[in-house]
């Protein structure tokens, strides 16, 4: 076994031509696709919507087939595989996706009949495919999509691919395993070479044998340079292929058919045929900044460079050509079995999918497949790379035993985790009362108007509102309300001596209100002003009114007295200061003066000794000291000028006085 698998691995497989006995021993690996019926399994694996009583066996036995989702038995399992396959059993598959209830065969012939066009697809020249799953998928569309013009205005809506969100959706690989490769190896093809019907089915290996080719012989070329030549038409199965992106555009059209060619070294190899390829490129991006002429033009407006008026120019053209080409490509886009497109942004996707007249390429057609794995620059290489991608069978060898426990570990964790990170559930928060909501807007105003020391506001507040003098902040339970709890507290706890003076004589605040560390307003205050503003308002209310005592204020202070001592506190002060700034005056008069000048106090006249005499250039520049650029060059050319001067004036009287000589 192991001889016979490196034998089958030693080359790339194909899709589209995978060995014969490769073929025969494939099994689905995927559950949720296929659960593959072995005959040796016991209990047998059954899928929800077909039952298979009796499959084989021997032909004298009564054979009792069915399919849950439809409701119709079957005496052999070519009529149950023939069903599958059918518009009734494909269109209940759409109807259980939506979650309504199936229809019964009667039900789905009144329904096509009732079709105003043709639904086989065989009488119509557009039709995309002549085989029996181009009928198939014509049929469904054209009836999926009458019914969608019947419950919605917008009848393309159900045909359109839904976008979905990364990470979500089945995974773009379908696994296989063979007997005749270790039990660690696994065979991979991409999920978008099937359709979506072909997807659904429970019988997707039948479906992978019908699509295999038998490839042809490529035949030697007659001309003297040698090579394969490319045919010009081909009316096998072939796949439209296109890119756009960044300028950069290009189509193929490849056969499904594989070329059977040799190598110079005499090897056989596997080849594609390509039938048609056309790439083009122009200057539509933007260098440094990045993203289309088009889009910048949305997002900030048409900008008025040269190069601007290029790009456009140029994305306009490239929209051109491409739909040129598109047009002349029309009958093999039609007949393709699949279309691969990339088109990144908006403008690329308008350029292929239109909407325009006598659009090729429609968002609509279940033939639509975007490409499963990153590509790059969009080249006729990188299509021929794509190609190959898509139609290579990949081959995984992973111990699937050490995944699944290494799966259960995780989820080990991840279970312990979710328990631990598990907290309490915290009470929703209940909706304020109106109260509540009154409460809260004094509070804001209140504190407010304190922290900024607007008595004569705050006592209006006061007075508008009908609050009480002492009204407690709400929430009461903060750590800022519960240090400061009343209006006098906050004007205390900040030393705002006017607003403690305002509250307590006119407003009628209780001095010994006692916040929730039980200290009175008269405790937080900072300051002697504070404190004062409390005597103050002791001496004017009168010790009657209220237990001062208990409110921690000293004894009564007049407000004559108060100023009084606040002016002589002021005053001597002032005095302080005076003294201070003149200590500070003299010191450093005696750092700036020469030493014996300090001593002697009498002024040097004349030249320092020590003194150096400043240059000529250090005179200059301390005349130009703080002059602006002009200034100095004017200042210098008039420097020039009165130099030049004197040399003309010396010269002059040097030979006048020799003329006179002789």
């Amino acid at each position: 076994m192991s001889d016979k698998g490196e034998e089958l691995l030693k080359r790339p497989l194909y899709v589209f031509d995978l060995p014969h006995e490769l073929l025969v021993s494939l099994h689905l690996k995927d559950p949720r696709i296929l659960q593959p019926l072995d005959e040796e399994e016991k209990p047998k694996e059954r899928n929800p919507d077909i039952d298979s009583e009796d499959i084989g066996g021997d032909d004298s036995s009564k054979a009792s087939i069915s399919c849950r989702l439809c409701g119709a038995s079957f005496q052999h399992p070519q009529e149950q595989r023939r069903h599958v396959k059918s518009d009734w059993h494909g269109y209940n598959l759409r109807q259980k996706l939506r979650g309504l209830k199936p229809v019964g065969e009667n039900e789905f012939e009144k329904l096509v009949g009732d079709l105003d066009e043709s639904i086989s697809g065989s009488e119509s020249d557009d039709s995309e495919e002549e085989q029996e799953g181009g009928t198939k998928e014509s049929t469904l569309t054209t009836l999926l999509r009458k019914q969608a013009k019947l419950n919605d205005t917008n009848h393309d809506m159900d045909m359109e691919p839904k976008r979905r969100k990364r990470g979500s959706g089945k995974p773009p690989l379908l696994w296989f395993s063979t007997p005749l490769l270790p039990s660690n190896t696994s065979l991979g093809i991409y999920r978008a070479l099937f359709t979506e019907v072909e997807q659904e089915e429970f019988y997707v290996l039948d479906t992978l044998r019908e699509k295999q080719l038998r490839p042809i012989q490529a035949k030697p070329s007659q001309q003297p340079s040698g090579g394969v030549p490319l045919p010009s038409s081909i009316n096998g199965p072939h796949v439209f292929l296109c890119m756009i992106g960044g300028g950069h555009f290009a189509a193929m059209v490849v056969s499904l058919t594989p070329k059977i060619g040799k190598k110079a070294t005499g090897i056989e190899e596997r080849q594609a045929i390509v039938i048609a390829h056309k790439t083009f490129h122009r200057y539509t991006t933007r260098r440094k900044q990045g993203g289309s002429q088009s889009a910048n033009d949305s997002a900030k407006g048409a900008a008025h460079s040269a190069g601007a008026g290029i790009r456009r120019y140029n994305e306009a053209a490239l929209e051109t050509e491409i739909r040129t080409l598109l047009g002349e490509w029309r009958d093999m886009i039609n007949n393709s079995e699949l279309i691969f497109v990339r088109a990144t942004g908006s403008t690329n996707r308008r350029t292929l999918f239109g909407p325009y007249d006598d659009q090729v390429l429609r968002h609509n057609d279940p033939r639509n497949r975007s490409f499963p794995f990153s590509t790059r620059r969009a080249t006729q290489a990188e299509l021929m790379r794509a190609f190959v991608e898509l139609t290579r069978v990949k081959v995984s060898q992973v111990d699937e035993a050490a995944l699944a426990a290494a799966a259960a570990e995780e989820a080990k964790r991840e279970e312990a985790s979710a328990k631990a990170a598990i907290k309490p559930s915290k009470p929703e928060a209940l909706k304020p009362s109106k109260e509540e909501e009154e409460a809260l807007l004094h509070t804001s105003q209140l504190q407010a108007l304190i922290r900024r020391s607007k008595a004569p506001a705050i006592l209006s507040y006061i007075s508008s509102n009908s609050l009480s003098p002492d009204f407690v902040f709400h929430p009461s339970s903060s750590q800022a309300n519960h240090h400061a709890l009343t209006p006098l507290h906050l004007a205390a706890s900040i030393n705002s001596s006017a607003v403690i003076l305002a509250l307590l004589t006119k407003a009628g605040s209780d001095p010994t209100t006692a916040n929730g560390e039980g200290k009175p307003a008269f405790d937080l205050a900072g300051d002697r002003a504070s404190r004062d503003a409390f005597r103050v308002a002791r001496s004017e209310i009168g010790e009657s009114k209220w237990d001062w005592e208990a409110a921690h204020c000293p004894s009564p202070l007049t407000k004559a007295e108060a100023e009084k001592r606040g002016e002589r506190e002021r005053i001597e002060a002032d005095k302080v200061e005076a003294s201070r700034r003149k200590a500070e005056t003299d010191r450093l008069k005696s750092e700036s003066l020469p030493n014996g000048e300090a001593k002697s106090g009498k002024k040097v006249t004349g030249r320092a000794l020590g003194a150096v005499e400043k240059t000529g250039a250090e005179r200059r520049e301390e005349e130009a000291r703080g002059l602006t650029p002009e200034m100095r060059a004017k200042l210098e050319r008039e420097r020039r000028a009165r130099a030049a001067e004197e040399r003309i004036r010396r010269m002059t009287g040097g030979v006048g006085g020799g003329g006179s000589g002789r």
